[in-house]
Formats: structure tokens, C-alpha cells, sequence
């Protein structure tokens, strides 16, 4: 059986790595693109609730210090997935898309006392859209062309995944603090091609690309207080490391001469022009006889003085440089919620755990200038026991989101997201006496 396990885990590491996680909104063709809710199956059911998130069954990745919960005989598989539905609106026109995706795979167990380790691949950015729109042009060089049009085509696809091992060590009962040290990989390729009705006008088109390759590192910390017989508060705090990532991205302009078919091709190259910002969590949850879990979390993203690469034309002469005015900070505050009457109980109805929470994110994207689009969700969902003769501690977390991004002047975005993740939860180290 645990030869099984590792060979299940392996696998969906290989398939996490190779697929790439989508989306549709043209949003992702902005920075770095979407940024990816990172919660597992179960913080989803909670809309992302985490920080202050700590048990012995679940593996809490967004808390590294949460490791130290893991109980000392078990060995914990999670895996998700999700499937969405999202409607774009924009001047009374709307659209649908769908996308379906393998989120992510993780693991926990305990390596020592108060040592817990986790490792997994997760999803950090997705860029992913195609749309164009098409437009009368005003001034063309002939009057027999007054009635031509040019389109504008904007394609982009990849995103960036990580990968990590972490631990998490409780060096004296009630506080313990924790360390993901993560591998960031990924790429992006965003495309706009400028063409003509008319044969007689010139074509341009500009393609952005980029690689990264660097670290990511995470630091958390959890105090556990007990207040009275049937009340504990755990309070936790993380802090991640803004950096540079030591990317080149480029810019290729090219223009095409419609008459002679020459092709002129300028490229753009800035160097370490990519970096991910310093990212604060804080978070508090309130649980109750152990069955009743209530939490608030706060996220901050010090995007404001992250630099991006701009391409630019001034005085006739274009330019691809960091700019320091594309970002803003992001604020995110939480609210989540958990109930079982019983997880350790035989009856089905009573080891069922209920979710719920809700959310509301300012965005880190300026879209000429302006603020992109704030974002509100809600969620709701199960964590459903399994249960039979070989196993009755894997828990299968189902959840809705719906997400509202929305913006003046922009395009709005309703998502209604569906997660389903399988914690299997394998009793390892215990021994088993046979007569």
C-alpha cells in the first residue's frame, strides 16, 4: 500500500509539472499575469482562509509553521483540481468560456517530535486569452481605401508554477514557525498583431516572451493559546521574500511591408527586468470544543515598487525599459468558517465538515494608468469522510466559488469555480500486532 501511495504521489508530481494551469481572462495579459489562489481544496471551501488554519489532517502549505500539527503516524496525500465557468461582460456584450485544471499535489508526514515535512507543486501565475476587436480607420493615404478597417489581435499563454519543501517545528508547546524553500519555473508568450483591411498599409506586430527559473522562500509562524476548557485561538503570521528573479524578458517588433513583403524585425531585450513582491499574511482563528472553527485573514502584496518592462514609443523613438508605475499593492481580507460535530466519529452525517467564507482583494495591476479590477468572492463546501474497511481518515473537499472582478471602464468578470481535491490520509508508522 505505501509503495502505491508513492507511485500515485509521483505521478500526479509529473502530471502537475507538465500541465499548465488556464484561464480566459484578459486580465493575465498584464504583469505577470493572474495570480493563482494557491489554497488547497479544503482553505478553498473557506475561501482561502489559512493562516491561522492548524490541524493534523490537512496539509496547510499558505502556513508552513502548520506542519508541526501533523500527527506523528500519518502520511498525508492532497491533490485538486477545478472546473469554472466565467462570464466576461463588457459595453452590454457577453461572453462565456470554460476551462477545467490540475491544480496541485502535495504531501505531509512527520519526520521527528514536533518535525513535520510537506513538499508539492502548486500553481503561481496563469496567463492565458485570445481576443480582437476591429475598428474603421480614420486616415488612410488613398481615398479609395476610406473604408478600411485595421484589427488589433491579442493572444498570450503559460504562467509560472512552484515547487517546494518545507518544514515546520514547535520548539515548545504553542508556538511553532516553519520554512517553504520553493523552485519557480515557468514562461509566458503574449502576442499583439496590428493588420489592415487595406493591402497598401503596413503591419506590425510585437511578441513578448519571457523564462523564469529562481527561487521562491515563504516563513511562517503559529502561537497556539488555550483560553479555558473549550476555547483556543491560534494566531499566525508569514512573510515572503520579495526579489528579483533574474529574468531577460524581450520584445520583438516586427513590420511588414505589404508591397515589397520585407519583414523588419527590432529586438528587445531587458536584463533581470522580472521579480515577484514581499507578501505579509496575518491571521487569527477562534476554535470552539473542537468542533467549530471561525477565522480572519489579511494579505498584503507590496507590489508598488515592483518594476516591469514597458515598451514605448517617445519622440519617434521606441523604447523597452522597467517601469515603476504598473503595480499597486494588493490588500486581501478573508473570513472563513468550518463545522464537524465530530470528526472522529463513526457516523457518516456527523464526520461531514461544512465550509464557508468570503473575501475582498484590491488589484496589483495599474491598466493605463488606472487601477484594474477589485475583486469579491464567496464560497461554500464539504469535506465528506471516506470511509471503509481500509481506510477511514481520507476526507474528498468539494467547493463553489463565485468571483466577481469588476472595474469602471473595464471588462467584468463573473466566475463560478468548482474545486474538488482527495485528501488521502495513510497510517504509516503504527504497528500492527498479529496473532
Amino acid at each position: 500500500m505505501k509503495k502505491l501511495i508513492i507511485a500515485v504521489y509521483l505521478t500526479a508530481m509529473c502530471i502537475a509539472a507538465n500541465a499548465q494551469s488556464g484561464t480566459n481572462s484578459p486580465y493575465s495579459q498584464y504583469g505577470l499575469g493572474v495570480l493563482s489562489d494557491q489554497g488547497a481544496s479544503f482553505n478553498r471551501g473557506m475561501n482561502g482562509l489559512a493562516y491561522g488554519f492548524r490541524m493534523s489532517n490537512q496539509v496547510n502549505y499558505m502556513n508552513p509553521a502548520s506542519y508541526s500539527a501533523v500527527d506523528s503516524l500519518t502520511f498525508i496525500f492532497d491533490a485538486g483540481v477545478s472546473m469554472q465557468l466565467t462570464n466576461f461582460e463588457e459595453n452590454g456584450k457577453k461572453v462565456n468560456a470554460r476551462n477545467a485544471d490540475f491544480e496541485y499535489a502535495v504531501a505531509t508526514f512527520r519526520a521527528t517530535r514536533h518535525l513535520g515535512i510537506s513538499m508539492g507543486i502548486l500553481p503561481y501565475t496563469n496567463v492565458g486569452y485570445s481576443y480582437s476587436n476591429t475598428q474603421r480607420v480614420n486616415e488612410l493615404p488613398s481615398p479609395t481605401t476610406a473604408n478600411a478597417t485595421y484589427t488589433n489581435t491579442y493572444t498570450g499563454s503559460g504562467g509560472i508554477h512552484e515547487a517546494y519543501l518545507g518544514a515546520g517545528w514547535e520548539p515548545f508547546r504553542g508556538f511553532s514557525f516553519g520554512l517553504n524553500v520553493g523552485y519557480l519555473w515557468g514562461d509566458y508568450t503574449r502576442s499583439i498583431v496590428n493588420s489592415y483591411s487595406d493591402t497598401y498599409v503596413n503591419t506590425i506586430s510585437k511578441r513578448y516572451t519571457a523564462e523564469v527559473s529562481s527561487y521562491k522562500i515563504d516563513l511562517g509562524v503559529q502561537g497556539d493559546f488555550r483560553l479555558g476548557r473549550n476555547n483556543n485561538v491560534t494566531l499566525g503570521l508569514t512573510w515572503g521574500v520579495g526579489h528579483k528573479l533574474g529574468s531577460d524578458p524581450e520584445c520583438m517588433v516586427v513590420s511588414n511591408n505589404s508591397q515589397t513583403t520585407v519583414a523588419d524585425t527590432t529586438k528587445y531585450v531587458v536584463k533581470n527586468g522580472l521579480a515577484i513582491p514581499t507578501t505579509i499574511g496575518l491571521g487569527t482563528m477562534w476554535t470552539y470544543k473542537n468542533k467549530l472553527r471561525v477565522g480572519v485573514d489579511y494579505q498584503l502584496q507590496r507590489w508598488e515598487k515592483v518594476e516591469y518592462p514597458v515598451y514605448s514609443v517617445k519622440d519617434n523613438k521606441p523604447t523597452y525599459a522597467l517601469d515603476d508605475k504598473q503595480f499597486t499593492n494588493m490588500h486581501k481580507a478573508t473570513f472563513g468558517i468550518d463545522y464537524c460535530k465530530n470528526q472522529y466519529s463513526r457516523n457518516f452525517i456527523t464526520r461531514m465538515h461544512y465550509r464557508g467564507g468570503v473575501s475582498y482583494a484590491t488589484p496589483y495591476l495599474k491598466i493605463n494608468g488606472k487601477e484594474g479590477p477589485k475583486e469579491l468572492s464567496v464560497s461554500a463546501g464539504f469535506g465528506i469522510p471516506i470511509i471503509n474497511g481500509y481506510n477511514n481518515r481520507s476526507i474528498l473537499n468539494i467547493s463553489g466559488q463565485w468571483v466577481r472582478q469588476e472595474a469602471a471602464g473595464f471588462i467584468k468578470e463573473n466566475t463560478f469555480r468548482l474545486n474538488i481535491g482527495f485528501t488521502f490520509n495513510e497510517r504509516w508508522f503504527a504497528k500492527f500486532k498479529v496473532d
